[in-house]
């Protein structure tokens, strides 16, 4: 069972695997504000620059609760881990971890087009207090078709290696399901999105649509993306949210 667990800065997270959180949703007394950065900048540059973003507003580095990473090509599960340990590193530099655990929702994809030459942030989200009602902001961590926290994900994949219209409809409704499990243990459902994303190299096909369609409802707030997961063998990722845009920032140069 899925279940939330108060950070104390501001929001609650879904606990996950050790380099991301499930999701993070707002405070009754908190907004989430997403900040893009552009163009994009590699690890170490980036944290740094969120630092400095936070500290101009203010806030401390702990407020920084959901990442969005865009890396050159699909890795192995070797080059994955590495790149993992140093993401954490960053976090753990910064005294985000709480008690080992990590608070912080994630999305790592990787574009097919603007292809970046090392992984870099291309987003985060933080939590910031807020006077008076607003409507609850959260963000779903990105999901491929395999579970995590397992000894590997080619091995727990679902239809590992099928990209046939069977294939991916299978890895579809596998996704769509664990996006529901952690859109419903963050108190939030579909209707609640602002932003619904899907990255697959094959977004052209119907009846891929039709399955997110189906599931999510109007396709006004779903964005396709010809993009990867980061892992080699996985073809389908989804992440969703709700959050309020950023005001641009002459602190992330």
């Amino acid at each position: 069972m899925l279940s939330k667990i108060p950070s104390g800065r501001g929001y609650s997270y879904l606990p996950a695997v050790a380099q991301y959180s499930a999701g993070v949703v707002a405070d009754d007394d908190h907004e989430l504000r997403r900040h893009v950065m552009s163009p994009g900048l590699p690890l170490a540059d980036g944290f740094r620059a969120i630092e400095e973003l936070l500290a101009d507003r203010n806030l401390p580095g702990t407020a920084l609760c959901a990442i969005e990473l865009r890396s050159p090509t699909a890795m192995t599960e070797d080059e994955f881990d590495d790149l993992n340990r140093r993401y954490r590193a960053e976090l753990e530099r910064l005294r985000i971890l709480l008690d080992d655990a990590n608070p912080v929702a994630r999305t790592n994809v990787c574009p097919l087009g603007d292809t970046p030459a090392v992984p870099v942030i291309h987003a985060f989200a933080y939590a910031r207090r807020v006077t008076g009602p607003v409507p609850t902001t959260f963000v779903v961590a990105g999901s491929a078709e395999a579970p995590e926290g397992r000894d590997s994900y080619a091995g727990h994949a679902v239809a590992f290696g099928d990209v046939s219209e069977n294939g991916l409809a299978a890895k579809a409704t596998w996704v769509l399901d664990e996006m529901e499990r952690r859109l419903s243990a963050l108190g939030q459902g579909w209707t609640a999105c602002t932003d619904v994303n899907v990255y697959t190299r094959f977004h052209g096909m119907g009846s891929l649509q039709g399955a997110v369609t189906r599931r999510c409802g109007h396709t006004a707030r779903t964005a396709w993306w010809q993009a990867t997961p980061p892992v080699k063998g996985l073809e389908f990722e989804m992440d969703c949210r709700s959050v309020v845009p950023d005001e641009p920032s002459a602190t992330l140069r």
